[in-house]
């Protein structure tokens, strides 16, 4: 694994605990959560009492308040253990909004249950239709009183079918285009005209709870509303969106190097022709490759980890980081997988799980054709 300098014997001893916690609470456990399509409630309360879930949560609401340094830590050993079912990102990335927006109210509201994992988060952007267009959202929270009425649907949406609380993305001002555009709280539990509809079959991440949402008639306090203005979600959304793409980054940094490290061990035994796979220069080749491409993303990964922690990670070196890392990732698995001849096309080997779970990440988050949209925008000014 490629040697992060900021790493210390803090960030050491927290990726042990991360890691033990992904070897005996999730390895174990995916064949049967993969067949359920879901991960049970009773894990997010595990990993909230090890301090996972809050790590980076300010104290004062139940969290650690330490760097995201940790956070990048749980992603890389949540990957590079295999897995990428888990919605512990989405999550992460959920509370983030509130903390970053939120009143002093509402993070004592909703931190200390996201921290605890006493309740789950998911976030609602994307809409039948709109891909990643965020401005074209249909769903609408029109006041009503001292309410919000919810009237949408959302589809592909991580944790959606075990979700408590739901950072929803809906026009407060439907004339309004982007501007119109707000982040609503949403809680479940109880919530009249609320459903969860399909919970949708993948090309890969089984284990991922998504599914469609629907919203009738759907009535919220108007203190839901994240911040204290209408009309900021896009705003809110483009200031989060830099993290999100880093965690990208920093996921297919893990996964890339969990399919080289099970691929040096299946070359190593596996022999054709009267020798090693790892004998034939082909073999060499290509894992020096890999090496060297898992290297370098992990260098500006930490580039860019760097620069958010400082506040000058642009939106378009997040965009870069988000597109090369999981365009690498799927080079890397792609070449890793071919090694394994047949046997890496079998659901019994982990290498097939990370080939298939790592297609999305270069929709998911952004397509990467938005993403080299966003770099070439910000070369195109006079």
């Amino acid at each position: 694994m490629p040697n992060h300098l900021w790493m210390n014997e803090d960030h050491t001893a927290f990726a042990d605990t991360v890691s033990r916690f992904f070897a005996e609470e999730i390895t174990p456990n995916k064949d049967a959560w993969t067949q359920a399509g879901t991960i049970p409630k009773s894990l997010w309360k595990k990993a909230g009492d090890m301090g996972i879930l809050g790590a980076t949560f300010p104290e004062e609401h139940g969290g650690l308040g330490l760097s995201r340094h940790f956070d990048a830590v749980t992603f890389l050993e949540q990957t590079k253990a295999g897995d990428s079912g888990w919605g512990v990102s989405v999550h992460n990335i959920a509370a983030h909004y509130i903390t970053a927006f939120g009143t002093e109210e509402q993070k004592a509201r909703w931190l200390p249950d996201l921290a605890s994992g006493d309740k789950v988060a998911a976030i609602a952007m994307t809409e039948p239709g709109t891909g990643s267009d965020l401005q074209a959202v249909k769903t609408t929270a029109i006041k009503d009183g001292n309410e919000y009425l919810i009237n949408g649907s959302k589809t592909f949406i991580t944790n959606g079918g075990s979700a408590d609380l739901i950072v929803l993305v809906a026009k407060t001002d439907p004339k309004a285009k982007g501007r119109g555009v707000s982040l609503i709280i949403v809680e479940t539990e109880g919530l009249e005209g609320f459903s969860v509809g399909r919970r949708l079959k993948k090309m890969g991440m089984k284990r991922n709870d998504t599914a469609e949402l629907s919203f009738e008639d759907v009535r919220v306090p108007l203190t839901n509303l994240l911040g204290t203005e209408e009309g900021q979600g896009f705003y809110q959304l483009m200031k989060q969106l830099p993290w999100e793409r880093l965690i990208l980054g920093f996921m297919a940094l893990g996964a890339s190097q969990c399919a080289l490290d099970l691929t040096l061990d299946y070359v190593k035994e596996r022999k054709a022709f009267g020798q090693r796979i790892m004998d034939f220069q082909n073999t060499r080749f290509k894992l020096a490759e890999a090496k060297t491409k898992i290297e370098l993303l992990a260098a500006f990964c930490d580039q860019c980890l760097a620069e958010l922690e400082e506040g000058k990670l642009t939106a378009e070196k997040a965009a870069m980081v988000k597109w090369w890392g999981t365009q690498t990732q799927c080079e890397v698995i792609d070449e890793c997988l071919q090694l394994f001849g047949g046997y890496g096309y079998m659901s019994e080997y982990p290498i097939s799980e990370l080939y298939t779970d790592a297609r999305v990440q270069k929709i998911y988050g952004g397509t990467n054709e938005i993403m080299k949209e966003v770099i070439a925008r910000s070369m195109d000014v006079d």
